[in-house]
């Protein structure tokens, strides 16, 4: 089973939902984020099993965050709104204030024992990809006047758009730029 992110604009209300996931023994790994693209690289980087998060994170609404994640992946999400007509099929609301019991049944609902995703290529970056990605974001913030969260955005979302793995877009977006 893959990891769990757990994705809030605080870091002590994402602390605390990680402990209660930690005392059911649900996840194997528990991962804190706090802002939108740090919850896209770590499914980049990583086997994501679930994001758990709010409607807002500090960089963007759950809607964008969506928009870039896998097809496919499942999203938990805390809200006091739970109208219905504002969500896709693949993003489950758990309305607050909760019991932890739902929250606990809500995770292991979507995410069961001996879940798999679709296999990866790699799950580990190579220091020369890293390095790779890390120029064309660069490349993009300079010529584009992008902040590094939109640089990476844009990567990802060319790459997902492509069929390619990250790597080869920034590679793409080196050749192409100079």
């Amino acid at each position: 089973m893959g990891a769990i992110l757990v994705a809030m604009p605080r870091h002590e209300d994402s602390g605390r939902i990680s402990d209660i996931i930690k005392r059911s023994g649900i996840g194997d790994e528990i991962f804190i984020c706090d802002t939108g693209s740090e919850v896209l690289r770590r499914i980049e980087d990583m086997d994501i099993s679930l994001v758990l998060c709010t409607r807002r994170l500090k960089d963007m609404g759950y809607e964008e965050l969506y928009g870039y994640m896998p097809p496919g992946m499942y999203m938990l999400m805390l809200s006091k709104d739970v109208r219905t007509d504002l969500f896709s099929s693949n993003i489950i609301v758990l309305q607050m204030p909760f019991k932890t019991a739902d929250l606990i049944s809500s995770i292991r609902m979507l995410v069961p024992e001996g879940y798999r995703r679709s296999p990866r290529r790699s799950t580990a970056r190579s220091a020369g990809d890293k390095e790779t990605i890390d120029k064309a974001k660069l490349l993009l913030m300079e010529r584009n006047n992008m902040t590094e969260p939109e640089a990476y955005r844009y990567l990802q979302k060319n790459s997902m758009d492509m069929s390619r793995t990250l790597s080869e877009t920034a590679q793409m977006i080196l050749s192409l730029g100079g």
